[in-house]
């Protein structure tokens, strides 16, 4: 694989609809750490689920695809995605419990 499609970027995903309760902040997680990225999930105060995650810019796209329908349970409505460059910041990928 070229350097080019090995990318380390940084992604912030928010996703709303019926994606509190559902176990949508476990199985993000689990789906991250299958995609060897780093980061964290957490529910937002407005209902939402944000993810912060890094890695492979393709490992992130596909952490996306899989966001925009999520766990079974899940319904989801819409999905904003902001690409950033990568900060080095995480060492593993986390639930976070605000």
């Amino acid at each position: 694989m070229s350097s080019e499609q090995r990318t380390i970027k940084r992604v912030e995903i928010r996703v709303w609809g019926q994606v509190q309760r559902v176990f949508f902040r476990s199985q993000a997680a689990k789906k991250a750490r299958e995609l060897n990225l780093t980061g964290w999930v957490r529910n937002e105060s407005d209902d939402s689920v944000k993810i912060i995650a890094e890695g492979e810019e393709e490992n992130l796209k596909r952490l996306i695809d899989w966001s925009k329908k999520g766990p079974l349970l899940a319904r989801v409505d819409r999905i904003e995605v902001k690409w950033e460059e990568s900060r080095g910041e995480f060492e593993e990928f986390n639930i976070v419990y605000s």
